[in-house]
């Protein structure tokens, strides 16, 4: 835990142990069970982490302060790379990419993946994506790099094609995302799998149709870019949010099944995805009809709609 700090597990383990009491070099080792205890017991003391006492004992400078100064220094650090990154983003910008370097293609799995999170986790305004069915080169169970932009207040926009709703876990994972502070709409069919950073990159398939494969586009500031923000644009404004519980007038789970029943999934994916019986859902269902005194399910839809239950 203290890695970034600058401390190996064996400095942690015998700062942590002087922590909880300090005593004698061989006191420590013994308690600790680190090898080379009495060198790396030097070190703290030399780095500020351990206090020398009487009688060649040793305590924990408090963390507080020990630590507290690495870690200004880490900030520092990090302080300075950013400022650094930053006047590089700014030349780069004034430079322009040239004609040869708009589009890059990546066809390695690995560097494709790689790409796809540093897209991500170098984004600081905000993050729009198309999500087409069938993900394999990066699920969406291990897009961590979108976790950690929601955490760091990145407003991420997400369409789903509507087949993708009856993956398995697809919904609970949308709605834990929606809780995070994502936003999802759902359109009828996504044309492409793309993501689009800050409206300054791009990342989609090389070829056409085949959103399982690796080879994929990154591409640059261009007129090409500016057409893939405006097809995004475009999707959006037409697409229709997934659930939102705030402010709904219905019961959260009465609101996913109208949701999802919406979408087109039948009753029995529906309660496949929610994690609920086919027999709950039909009752839910059942219920909504007498509520909106629909008696199809399509007056249902013309109702919810009009009400804004979904």
């Amino acid at each position: 835990m203290l890695g970034v700090l600058g401390l190996d597990p064996d400095e942690e383990r015998l700062y942590r142990c002087l922590v909880a009491g300090g005593g004698t070099p061989d006191d420590i080792a013994a308690r600790s069970g680190v090898p080379r205890a009495t060198e790396l017991l030097d070190a703290l003391v030399a780095r500020g982490l351990a206090v020398a006492g009487p009688h060649g004992t040793l305590t924990a400078a408090p963390p507080a302060i020990a630590l507290g100064a690495l870690l200004r220094r880490q900030r520092d650090h990090l302080h300075a790379a950013e400022l650094a990154l930053l006047a590089l983003a700014e030349e780069h910008a004034r430079t322009g990419p040239g004609p040869g370097s708009v589009v890059e293609v990546l066809t390695d799995v690995a560097a494709v993946r790689h790409r796809f999170a540093q897209v991500q986790l170098a984004a600081r305004h905000d993050v729009r994506s198309l999500v087409v069915p069938g993900l394999a080169v990066v699920p969406h169970k291990d897009n961590s790099a979108g976790d950690d932009g929601l955490r760091r207040g990145v407003r991420y926009r997400v369409i789903v094609d509507r087949a993708s709703l009856a993956e398995p876990g697809l919904v609970q994972l949308a709605a834990a995302s929606i809780a995070e502070g994502e936003q999802i709409r759902v359109v009828d069919r996504t044309p492409v799998k793309m993501i689009i950073a800050d409206g300054r990159v791009a990342m989609l398939p090389l070829l056409s149709g085949r959103h399982t494969e690796p080879a994929s586009l990154l591409v640059h500031p261009s007129g090409l870019l500016d057409a893939l923000i405006a097809l995004f644009e475009s999707l959006w404004e037409h697409a229709y949010p997934l659930w939102t519980d705030e402010g709904a007038e219905l019961e959260p789970l009465d609101r996913r099944v109208l949701t999802l029943l919406l979408a087109g999934l039948t009753d029995q994916a529906i309660a496949g995805q929610l994690d609920t019986s086919l027999r709950t859902v039909q009752r839910r269902i059942h219920a909504l009809m007498q509520r909106a005194g629909a008696e199809t399910r399509i007056q249902l839809g013309w109702h919810a709609a009009r009400k804004g239950w979904a």
